[in-house]
């Protein structure tokens, strides 16, 4: 018997969502994958029906949910709470999970600290709102498609399950620990299997730890994971309490990179390979250049080679005197006249000495910049684009089509210098979807008309430097995109940072 019989595939929830595919069904909630009729875009559904008892408290961990602006956390777009239909409308997540991604055996140790470095920072973020996860488990850690780490369900799961706790960031801790413990080992450290992994082994009655488990995990990954979630091996070692606390643990770990850095393609190498290790010994045999013949045995001279070894020998005395000359003469007159346009010298030392005195200005402030619609654009995310990360990011919303859904002509994000800057150029890591075509607006004014257009590039992609074709300066500069890629079947753009170059003192 269906526990949401009022609710069907084809109901349309707040006359824009409308559900489509069952996904999963428990005790009165059930999870839909839907359409945002709107934006044109998949997203997740949760309905309950008159059975479910705890209604109210996930709407109400929904609506604290969707003021979290950590772009790694799931977003909640919508909640409501009536007799006719409850529901709670969520960001429909592509990607593979820990689950997913352990199913081939332990993750190399790095990687899996990086994802778990990842979501102890979002986590963190979240309780500083004072929201909690409480249940975290390998179907919780999502590695997307758009190459950038999502942690599922935080308040709204807890609030689902009914799950309360007077410890909660000592449980989310722990629960960070049990991934990272996942990730290195493939094992999960409870009572019985969780997801598919297996649970772990023991040792007298306690879990061994990773290192007991799994050849090669280092020293200090061994010691976080004991540290969040294995009380019983810690041995004086200090407890890791709270997500931050585990963030700071693994803060100096190598993070899973949004744009994928790309190698010199040699053909020896192979496209795809099981082991990241093995793939860059196999980069490093075919990157080292083969042992060069060897050389000709010399053979003796004769009387006639000596004739001709000496005209040649003349003629390239000759030769080297002229260049020395012209040389010469080359540089003199550049010295003497150095505002002269037009010599060779002047032009290299012109252009070069820019970049070589640039130096990185910081912006005061950023803000999602929709002149041409309601105003702003994901404003809450801006200041991840200008806070040095590169696993932080502002996006665009998602747009129908290329040419932003045919709503406006551009749509970006606007930085404030806090003072009028020179700028040499601006350097801003895009998405890896081709497709964007971006330009560079500079002024003293916010106002959209007030910027003058002083850079342009057309379907830029990952890292992209928009360099004036003429001396440019303002307050305000802004990264305006006119198209937008796509990113599985919607559209919208992606800037993960921004550093703006000035010239400088000379």
């Amino acid at each position: 018997m269906s526990s949401t019989s009022a609710v069907e595939p084809g109901t349309r929830l707040a006359e824009r969502f409308r559900l489509e595919d069952r996904v999963s069904e428990s005790e009165g909630a059930t999870l839909w994958k839907a359409i945002d009729e709107i934006l044109a875009r998949p997203v997740a559904v949760h309905t309950f029906d008159s059975s479910f008892p705890r209604v109210h408290e996930v709407v109400t961990a929904a609506r604290a949910a969707s003021r979290l602006t950590d772009p790694r956390l799931t977003q909640v777009f919508d909640a409501a709470e009536d007799e006719k239909a409850s529901y709670v409308v969520s960001e429909w997540v592509t990607g593979e999970t820990l689950t997913d991604l352990l199913a081939s055996g332990p993750l190399e140790p790095d990687r899996a600290a990086g994802l778990v470095a990842e979501a102890a920072e979002a986590l963190a973020h979240a309780h500083e709102a004072q929201l909690f996860h409480l249940c975290l488990q390998p179907s919780h850690l999502v590695w997307t498609t758009g190459n950038t780490v999502k942690v599922l369900g935080v308040a709204v799961d807890a609030a689902m399950y009914g799950l309360t706790t007077d410890q909660p960031a000592l449980d989310d801790a722990e629960g960070l620990g049990r991934l990272l413990y996942a990730g290195l080992t493939g094992h999960w450290p409870g009572d019985e299997e969780e997801g598919g992994l297996p649970a772990a082994p023991m040792i007298d009655g306690h879990f061994c730890t990773p290192r007991q488990v799994t050849a090669g995990v280092p020293g200090y990954l061994d010691a976080v994971t004991v540290r969040a979630c294995l009380p019983e091996s810690r041995r004086g070692q200090s407890p890791l309490t709270t997500p931050s606390e585990v963030a700071e643990a693994l803060a100096d770990v190598a993070r899973p990179m949004p744009i994928p850095i790309s190698y010199p393609s040699t053909p020896a190498v192979a496209s795809a390979s099981h082991t990241e290790g093995l793939d860059i010994a196999h980069r490093h045999k075919a990157s080292t250049p083969p042992p060069l013949p060897p050389a000709p045995p010399r053979r003796p001279s004769n009387g006639g080679g000596s004739t001709l070894n000496r005209v040649l020998m003349t003629l390239v005395v000759l030769l080297v005197i002229a260049a020395v000359g012209v040389g010469a003469w080359t540089i003199g007159r550049s010295l003497g006249s150095p505002t002269t346009p037009g010599t060779a010298s002047a032009e290299p030392t012109a252009s070069a000495s820019p970049s070589a005195a640039a130096e990185t200005v910081k912006p005061d402030k950023a803000r999602g910049f929709d002149p041409l619609g309601d105003g702003d654009e994901k404003p809450d995310l801006a200041k991840l684009a200008i806070d040095g990360k590169p696993s932080t990011l502002w996006k665009t919303e998602t747009y129908t089509s290329a040419d932003l859904g045919r709503l406006k002509d551009g749509v970006g994000l606007l930085l404030d210098m806090g003072k009028s800057v020179q700028i040499s150029d601006v350097v801003a890591t895009l998405s890896d979807a081709p497709g964007a075509n971006v330009e560079l607006k500079v002024g003293d004014s916010a106002d959209l008309d007030s910027l003058k257009t002083v850079a342009t590039k057309k379907n830029a992609a990952g890292k992209t430097t928009l360099t004036p074709d003429q001396a440019a300066s303002g307050q305000y500069v802004l990264i305006w995109f006119t198209r937008v890629p796509t990113d599985a079947g919607t559209f919208h753009g992606t800037i993960y940072e921004v550093v703006v170059h000035s010239p400088g003192s000379a």
